[in-house]
């Protein structure tokens, strides 16, 4: 029997079986007709396991280099551990080491996505901060859409698991799972909606006219007092659906014209209190990672959730606008917290 010094990986889980059986060595070899030394040789390398590894003593971080570590933090955002520390020209420190000490002044964060501002978006955001002052935004209906997929942000599939308890699977699917495109307006105290636009319409000009027919004007607006009609202001952004002409002209056979129908600067949703809904809505639906099987299970689940966001809640958003002019006047015509 001619010796053999390979052993392919289906041979080797024979070889595990066949011992797990009480087979010897030598019969082993005798079944697989592989040399005896190579069966043995393998049998005594798996029961030999995994060198211990040597602990190599750790280094000791002086106050002076954590004062460095601190200030080459706060100049390079984003930046890893490494990198951080090799700004300082502090070598020799292993990865835990390093984030146990960031952790203590720093936090991982990722970056916020916001729209680019360039110096005229800037001076739009002031004007409209100026020209709106003096508005009283209890009159002042905020409105937008969102988007909510099936499986929610990737981020938020994040939380402490207990000791010997394995994460819970999750599912992996292409753009979220699909999605639902929701719209809704916030005034004083009250929630306009939700709305649901109808799966695969993609909202153009003609196609949001239409929706606003069907659910906003018909369901909510034509409810209210001629009182309520001829003080409200209608709040939209700048998406090519909403400002459109034939938007705009749809929205003024309405009686939405001119001082009506708020202007809004580009680039800003940080002024909308409508996208701080969105994020309550979407913590709740999403929370511990869930997940969604069909739109028509998160549509429901959105629509619960709407109706647990409380009128103090709501104005507290609204009440917030004009602490946020101000913040714009002050950034001068900046990105302000939201």
């Amino acid at each position: 029997m001619g010796q053999k010094k390979d052993l392919t990986g289906s041979e080797k889980s024979k070889i595990v079986r066949y011992l797990a059986e009480g087979c010897s060595s030598l019969k082993i070899a005798k079944l697989l007709k592989h040399d005896h030394r190579t069966i043995k040789r393998f049998i005594q390398n798996s029961q030999q396991g995994r060198k211990k590894r040597v602990e190599k003593p750790r280094r000791k971080i002086t106050a002076h280099e954590l004062r460095k570590v601190k200030r080459a933090a706060a100049k390079m955002p984003l930046a890893t551990s490494l990198a951080i520390f090799q700004s300082c020209n502090i070598t020799g420190v292993p990865k835990s080491t390093r984030c146990a000490i960031l952790r203590d002044m720093a936090k991982v964060r990722k970056a916020e996505r916001r729209p680019p501002l360039n110096k005229t978006h800037k001076l739009k955001r002031q004007d409209w901060a100026k020209k709106y002052l003096k508005t009283d935004f209890s009159k002042v209906l905020w409105t937008d859409e969102m988007r909510v997929s099936l499986d929610g942000p990737d981020g938020w599939a994040r939380g402490w698991i207990g000791k010997g308890q394995r994460a819970p699977v999750r599912l992996r699917r292409q753009q979220g799972g699909g999605g639902v495109l929701v719209w809704a307006g916030i005034i004083k105290d009250e929630l306009v909606g939700p709305f649901r636009v109808e799966d695969r319409v993609k909202l153009n000009s003609q196609s949001y006219c239409q929706f606003l027919e069907d659910t906003f004007f018909k369901q909510w607006y034509r409810k209210k007092s001629a009182s309520f009609k001829k003080n409200m202001i209608f709040m939209q952004d700048n998406a090519p659906s909403h400002a459109s002409k034939y938007s705009t002209a749809s929205l003024a056979r309405k009686g939405i014209k001119e001082e009506k129908l708020m202007t809004w600067p580009p680039c800003s949703p940080d002024l909308n209190p409508i996208d701080n809904l969105w994020s309550i809505i979407k913590c709740e639906i999403y929370k511990e990672g869930k997940q969604y099987t069909s739109l028509n299970s998160v549509w429901e689940a959105v629509v619960a959730a709407a109706r647990n966001v409380d009128g103090e809640q709501i104005k507290t958003l609204t009440e917030s606008m004009d602490g946020r002019l101000l913040s714009v006047l002050a950034k001068k015509g900046g990105y302000i917290g939201r």
